[in-house]
């Protein structure tokens, strides 16, 4: 293994039954799909930035097989595979043509994004998403990777051509409405106005325009909030001047095109998911963030809440050049879990800005280091107690050694770290029946020493193990995961 664990290229594909050492509820019978970079060094070339590693998929099948009493049997196996996306920039990357991504290569903003309308950038290294009946591979370009969710086989690209408007950048995270299946996005389109699209995906994976927003210079947005009645987008103040598309020559990575203007502040913007009308745009420090843990509404829909995990500027993005990672010098990137609370009928209060008649609120949660925090789907556009996230230090001098589990009615927080060193993004899957917190945590910890990863199966309750799966090989750390309790073919 490289000097830097988890920052290093896994070359290797397998398939395989492992073994299962513990025992799994016997309703866990779908499969987890994950995705991230896998590895770093393409045609000869390394990278310059974490986010633009190589697509590689893992899915974890959990067989019932001969399950009694909700226990899984000694005997039984989890189906593993891991597979490359075959797409077009990782086909250019092997003969040596890699033409750069999100933080790598020296593209200009001009070209990044007639790239964008020409053939855009499909190297979907970030999350996999059922949309109707097709499971997709995203990133933040408009062009979404079809993925075979059995053999993680590239079966095409989905790019939306038809008459509703779209953009050239889409937010990495697609927002599901539990209650009705409906899928939300957001898309950036720059232009002579420059706009934030919004749209809705159906259960068939049709396409509805909700609304869009008007912006002088659009933000750098990873993920939104969604609750029964309205999409919330944070704009950050990482901001590009629109301007800057027609200067000429070469002039660095794609996001260094982004500027942080502080001055600017935190627009929170509130559309209606019916009509598509802003209806509040309050504004807040600056601030920024990746991802967004769920959002609810209180009091009738006249106040609603978001948790974001929070970090003072964007220097993060920087902190996760891979030369940085593979040295060790995080010194920014944990994060901190806020709840701002948006109040549509203009009550004033401490540490509030006021912009109409709209609020918005900001309280501190858990503030000692977090990443990729989740909560539970079944807790999607509803209140939710509990988040669950990477335990980091504050400020961060490794990768997460730990899983959080933070009660956000009682401030109280609960840490595992055995297993393993390094731990990746917590998959919260919930139970049939029982309390919020009933059901598994799913995560994959690396063992620096046996040079292997685990997959570890958490009780979500008290956070303790309960079965763990060796893998046949030490996994580059990824990003995101989603459970498919439709997916119980065994790979």
């Amino acid at each position: 293994m490289e000097s830097a664990p988890g920052f290093h290229s896994l070359t290797e594909e397998r398939t395989a039954s492992l073994a299962v050492e513990g025992s799994l509820p016997g309703w866990l019978d779908g499969s987890l799909v994950r995705n991230g970079p896998g590895a770093f060094s393409v045609g000869g070339d390394t990278v310059d930035h974490w986010f633009d590693g190589l697509a590689m998929c893992y899915r974890f099948g959990f067989d019932p097989g001969n399950r009694a009493g909700g226990a899984v049997d000694a005997a039984d196996a989890v189906h593993y595979r891991n597979r490359f996306l075959e797409t077009d920039a990782y086909r250019k990357a092997r003969a040596g043509e890699f033409d750069g991504g999100f933080a790598t290569g020296e593209t200009t903003l001009r070209e990044r994004l007639a790239g964008l309308l020409d053939e855009p950038y499909d190297n979907t290294n970030i999350v996999v998403e059922r949309v109707g009946d097709r499971y997709l591979a995203l990133t933040e370009s408009p062009r979404a990777v079809v993925v075979d969710p059995v053999t993680l086989g590239v079966e095409g690209d989905a790019q939306y051509d038809g008459p509703a408007p779209a953009g050239q950048l889409a937010c990495a995270h697609l927002k599901r409405d539990p209650a009705t299946g409906t899928l939300f996005n957001v898309e950036t389109a720059f232009g002579r106005f420059n706009e934030y699209h919004i749209h809705a995906l159906d259960g068939a994976g049709e396409r509805r325009h909700v609304g869009s927003v008007e912006t002088d210079a659009p933000a750098y947005m990873h993920s939104f909030a969604l609750t029964p009645r309205y999409v919330v987008l944070t704009e950050f103040p990482l901001r590009v001047d629109p301007l800057r598309f027609f200067l000429p020559g070469r002039q660095g990575p794609f996001i260094e095109r982004f500027a942080w203007e502080p001055e600017r502040g935190t627009r929170v913007v509130v559309v209606d998911r019916t009509t598509g009308e802003v209806v509040a745009e309050p504004e807040t420090e600056p601030l920024f963030g990746f991802h967004h843990v769920n959002a609810f509404e209180r009091d009738g829909g006249t106040e609603l809440v978001f948790d974001l995990e929070t970090i003072p500027d964007a220097t993060a993005i920087g902190e996760l050049s891979l030369e940085t990672l593979r040295n060790g010098e995080l010194d920014a990137i944990a994060g901190r879990l806020e709840r701002f609370t948006v109040d549509l009928g203009g009550v004033t209060g401490v540490d509030r800005y006021r912009t109409g008649e709209a609020t918005v609120g900001r309280k501190m949660l858990y503030d000692d280091g977090t990443a990729l925090p989740t909560a539970s789907p079944a807790r999607w556009c509803r209140s939710h107690r509990y988040v669950y996230a990477m335990s980091m230090d504050q400020p961060a001098t490794g990768w997460a050694t730990g899983v959080l589990k933070h009660d956000t009615r009682t401030g109280d927080a609960v840490e595992f770290h055995d297993g393993g060193d390094y731990f990746g993004e917590p998959v919260f899957v919930p139970a049939p029946d029982g309390p919020e917190d009933a059901g598994v945590v799913l995560t994959v910890a690396l063992d620096v020493d046996a040079e292997r990863s685990r997959l570890l199966a958490l009780d979500g309750e008290r956070l303790e193990e309960r079965a763990r799966v060796e893998l046949p090989h030490a996994t580059p750390f990824d990003f995101h995961g989603r459970y498919f309790p439709e997916l119980k073919t065994a790979a």
